[in-house]
């Protein structure tokens, strides 16, 4: 798995390329017909989705951010990261073959990425929180933020690698948080980012072939996902709230909650849930 990294130090961008590349497929890795055509890291900026939406471009870029200080997530919350210790970088993707209705699939698809590479690189038995909130048991281990302009979606991810206890960031949702250090795993940055590019790249271009199955995403997604099962509470748009059992996850990427009042179950599209213990 590797060195875990050093508090201060750079994510190494060429050993990134060079773990996307592969044996015997040249020294770059990026810009030969597959999906990532650029890979840039900077010290420090506000928010790397706001600058991939401002500057577009050319499908397939990765920025990454050492230190992000005006990051977002999902429901306008903000999000700091910590240098050196996490991972801090966004996506610009331009899915112009895949119907407006389905796009709405692609933050689920990225919580799909992110848990699985993170399993299969550091052997951490990540899951989900509806829609795509990636969980180490109830402990929060990375978020993830999908932000559309006009055929542009630029997904950023913030994922907590080897973040000491005392800098971990404090959930508003009120998950407790944690990072692959603390769960008893070094991970090289390094290989965790090559690692869930190769994972997006693969899962993305099966979803952007085929919208309808995506290769199986509503599977994968429901295999993943922690909150099936359980009894929930969801907050809503204007000030709403929705308890009962999480049944399903429906064709539109939708959590079904069945009330505990016995009513058919509420698909619900946007809202925060919460784990009811």
């Amino acid at each position: 798995m590797g060195a875990a990294p050093q508090p201060g130090a750079l994510l190494d961008a060429d050993a990134v390329r060079a773990a996307l590349a592969g044996p015997g497929s040249g020294d770059a890795g990026l810009g030969a017909g597959g999906l990532w055509t650029s890979l840039e890291v900077v010290a420090v900026t506000g928010s790397t989705n706001a600058d991939l939406l401002r500057n577009g471009g050319a499908e397939g870029q990765v920025l990454v951010a050492e230190s992000q200080v005006a990051g977002r997530g999902r429901m306008g919350r903000s999000w700091v990261s910590a240098a050196g210790a996490s991972l801090t970088f966004s996506v610009l993707l331009r899915p112009v073959s895949v119907p407006a209705s389905r796009r709405g699939w692609l933050p689920l698809l990225t919580g799909v990425t992110v848990a699985s590479a993170v399993r299969d690189v550091s052997g951490v038995a990540a899951v989900l929180k509806w829609p795509n909130d990636v969980l180490v048991g109830s402990r929060k281990l990375a978020g993830i933020l999908a932000e559309q302009s006009g055929d542009v979606v630029v997904i950023g991810i913030g994922l907590n690698v080897a973040t000491p206890a005392d800098a971990l960031p404090v959930s508003p949702s009120g998950l407790p948080a944690t990072s692959l250090l603390l769960e008893g795993a070094a991970v090289s940055r390094e290989t965790l980012l090559a690692g869930i590019l190769r994972e997006l790249e693969r899962r993305y271009t099966a979803f952007r072939d085929d919208p309808s199955s995506g290769g199986g995403l509503l599977a994968d997604y429901r295999t993943l996902c922690a909150t099936l099962g359980r009894s929930v509470r969801v907050e809503l748009p204007g000030n709403r709230v929705l308890s009962g059992l999480a049944e399903d996850i429906d064709a539109d990427g939708r959590l079904l909650v069945a009330p505990a009042s016995g009513a058919p179950p509420v698909a619900v599209s946007a809202g925060d849930v919460i784990h009811v213990r």
